[in-house]
């Protein structure tokens, strides 16, 4: 198995489209998916994406970054070493996330997702459902 990758930031931005102009416009980044309503923006330097997504004031999470992404070629195998070290099993995502298809936390609580499919790219749900990913 081929070591996971972190290919994924997430952060918590009070303008996503503003931000996502300005990784666009002053660091070349490309905008690779945005919500349908503009709430959220996906930008990309073609290896990382940034997930930017809408801070709410009435949420408890600060702006800043809530969570990172790791690329990895099995979830199942992933998962059993979170079990192995006593830690709970990642959880599988809802179908509205494009990117990820499960989401895990570090011992110490930081969150970060994984995928089988990757950040490059939006994947639907029926599309995963026809690829199956075991856990």
């Amino acid at each position: 198995m081929a070591r996971p990758k972190i290919r994924h930031l997430a952060i918590f931005a009070r303008n996503p489209r503003a931000l996502a102009e300005f990784y666009r416009d002053v660091l070349e980044m490309e905008i690779i998916n945005s919500e349908p309503d503009g709430s959220a923006f996906f930008v990309s330097d073609g290896y990382l994406t940034l997930a930017l997504l809408p801070h709410r004031l009435e949420g408890s999470a600060p702006v800043g970054i809530n969570h990172f992404g790791f690329a990895v070629d099995d979830v199942a195998e992933i998962s059993k070493r979170f079990v192995g070290r006593g830690l709970e099993q990642p959880k599988r995502r809802g179908a509205d996330r494009p990117y990820a298809e499960y989401r895990g936390a570090d011992p110490e609580g930081n969150w970060f997702d994984l995928s089988v499919h990757g950040y490059e790219e939006a994947e639907t749900q029926t599309a995963r459902d026809r690829r199956k990913v075991p856990v």
